[in-house]
């Protein structure tokens, strides 16, 4: 399994595009938790101590051919899909929610592990059957199933943000690899059914949560004060930005969950149109980069393997930086590689290696 071949040749560019990103974050955690003087372990140390766990198993990884991961996409996929059922029953409880295992030294996550597996798995599927006409509906039923067991298993931590990643990544790998045309539009009738019904099983609070993206004003200082706070942010940095630890949303505590969700919007006071640029400039370069990777991998479950973990990456940034300026619902999605979050960052360095 292990070739010296894959460390010389190995993607160096790409991991200091991920090192920058990760850099960049784990400064403004600084600036974001500076005033909070209660933590025996600062935020941005345990980030680096992530950092240093993710690059770790990235330089491991790339000891090894990737394509005997695909003889262990279904055990993974079985394995991760357990932890999910163990989170349920044994699970740590958080703020309303039941998304962790208590391992003492840290909390893990599987919903986050889980978009590993489950990039793994479809691209096992997809990778070994080709359709020069694409895939038809009756040929999704496999691949559906896989899908649909984490996500309901997700949703009932409760984890909207998280399931929806899990079907983005999906549909993406999807595109890719073809449809047939009445498969494309029997896929969104079904999209359109499922998301009217799923209306109905949402938590309350989730449906306020789309009800206050509609109109935040309603509710400043409730349902929307997380909102209007984090444009606020935004819009005040301006052209270049109030400067490091200059920040009032962040540093007056306006500003909640700024070092999750909400860490772009501290960036985004602190470093202006400028800073913002430049970080996404580097994200860009980040998927687009991922893309060129899967247009000459060395055959089909290597080019999904890479499509897929371009996508998670890619839908992040999306939902989180809509959240942000406030055109999607907050439904907690973290940006990758910015945001404090230690299982996230691991499973984000695990698909980059």
């Amino acid at each position: 399994m292990f070739d010296r071949r894959l460390v010389i040749n190995f993607d160096w560019i790409l991991l200091l595009t991920v090192c920058l990103l990760v850099g960049i974050g784990i400064v403004n955690l600084y600036s974001a938790t500076a005033n909070w003087q209660d933590l025996s372990t600062p935020f941005y140390m345990k980030q680096l101590i992530w950092l240093g766990g993710g690059l770790t198993l990235v330089l491991l990884l790339c000891c090894f051919d990737y394509r005997h991961l695909e003889h262990f996409a279904v055990h993974g996929y079985v394995i991760t899909l357990g932890m999910l059922l163990f989170v349920l029953l044994f699970g740590k409880a958080s703020m309303g929610a039941t998304r962790w295992i208590d391992l003492g030294f840290f909390n893990l996550q599987p919903s986050e592990v889980i978009k590993i597996a489950m990039i793994l798995l479809l691209a096992r599927i997809f990778g070994r059957t080709a359709h020069l006409q694409g895939f038809g509906l009756g040929e999704l039923r496999q691949p559906a199933l896989w899908l649909l067991l984490p996500v309901v298993l997700i949703l009932k931590q409760p984890d909207l943000g998280t399931a929806l990643m899990l079907i983005f990544i999906a549909g993406s790998m999807l595109l890719f690899a073809g449809l047939q045309r009445a498969t494309l539009f029997g896929l969104g009738v079904l999209g359109g059914l499922a998301a009217v019904a799923g209306w109905f099983g949402l938590h309350d609070y989730q449906r306020d949560r789309i009800l206050t993206f509609l109109n935040p004003e309603a509710d400043p200082l409730g349902r929307g004060y997380h909102i209007i706070q984090s444009k606020i942010a935004v819009g005040s940095g301006g052209f270049l930005g109030k400067g490091f630890l200059q920040g009032t949303q962040a540093q007056l505590s306006f500003l909640p969950e700024r070092h999750t969700d909400f860490a772009f919007s501290v960036f985004a006071e602190e470093w202006g149109f400028v800073g913002c640029s430049l970080l996404l400039f580097g994200y860009f370069f980040l998927i687009i980069w991922g893309l060129y990777i899967a247009r000459h991998a060395a055959d089909r479950f290597g080019m999904f393997l890479a499509i897929g973990v371009t996508a998670m990456i890619f839908w992040h940034i999306v939902v989180n930086l809509g959240m942000v300026i406030g055109l999607l619902p907050v439904v907690g999605v973290p940006l990758p590689l910015f945001s404090y979050g230690g299982t996230n960052m691991v499973t984000t360095m695990i698909g980059v290696g």
